[in-house]
């Protein structure tokens, strides 16, 4: 039965949608790095500025940079440390086996990705991993003893939409330029966007969240509750629904009846309706 359902996808943001914060503020950055979130970040941005670079290669850089300088190095197994005790939003961990069974009981085979720029060994290693069906974050390049020593992958706000394009076409690596460039007919493709639907935490999601829409899948956006009271994050809600980046925004709260939960099924049984045939109620 499963081959004969349509493949569907929901496609995370990781850091603000899944989890809140950035994946490297809980533990790595005060512990490895001996620095505080706000400190880190904020010479990530006066480092890019100054040196007019990409922000997402500047902090995989000073995270060695700065690991260095403690005489610390960077592997996998300690990223990976780091990754396993990530928080996340309520009812994400018990959410995906639930909203894959809504799917499926709407014909619908329902595939989890993440397209990020996080570290991909933090992601990997959290209790949520097993849910995804691929994960595109940022990765370092080791040496032959296992320490970090350059960037392998980065992925910054503009570069997340090829990966979208990965996804649709069934290509499963980074390195394929080829495969992802090639035409293949949309009806062809093993995930149509219209079958897809995104969701992201804000500025760095807006071209995907656009692109999503433009090519005729969902968008959504969601917002840690927690900082609702802040200026600031009621400001970027203000500018996605102004500017009509979002299908939808809502709390980031994946507890069963919640608004997220309820939109996500209400998208789902849309999909299910109008390209599985699916006749059936909530």
């Amino acid at each position: 039965m499963r081959d004969e359902m349509l493949k569907t996808a929901i496609v995370y943001d990781f850091d603000g949608t899944l989890a809140p914060g950035n994946i490297q503020e809980h533990s790595l950055i005060p512990q490895v790095l001996g620095l505080s979130p706000a400190d880190f970040w904020g010479e990530v941005s006066e480092e890019a500025r100054k040196e007019d670079a990409d922000s997402i290669l500047t902090y995989l850089r000073l995270i060695l940079e700065k690991a260095e300088a403690r005489g610390i190095h960077i592997t996998c197994e300690l990223l990976a440390q780091h990754g396993a005790s990530t928080p996340f939003f309520a009812g994400v961990p018990q959410f995906f086996e639930r909203i894959n069974r809504y799917a499926e009981e709407r014909g619908l085979l329902l595939e989890h990705y993440v397209v990020s720029s996080g570290n991909e060994e933090m992601i990997r290693a959290c209790r949520i991993a097993h849910a995804f069906k691929r994960i595109f974050a940022c990765r370092y390049h080791y040496d032959g003893e296992g320490i970090a020593r350059s960037a392998a992958v980065a992925i910054n706000y503009t570069s997340k939409t090829q990966f979208l394009f990965r996804i649709n076409k069934g290509i499963d690596n980074h390195w394929d330029d080829r495969a992802v460039n090639a035409w293949i007919p949309p009806e062809e493709r093993p995930l149509p966007f219209s079958r897809m639907i995104y969701l992201g935490d804000g500025d760095t999601d807006i071209p995907s969240m656009k692109m999503v829409r433009h090519q005729g899948g969902f968008s959504i956006a969601v917002f840690d509750p927690i900082r609702w009271a802040r200026l600031e994050q009621q400001e970027k809600v203000y500018k996605l629904i102004a500017e009509d980046r979002a299908h939808f925004v809502v709390p980031a709260d994946y507890t069963e009846g919640s608004q997220l939960d309820i939109t996500i099924k209400g998208l789902i049984g849309r999909i299910a309706r109008d390209q599985a045939g699916y006749r059936g109620g909530s």
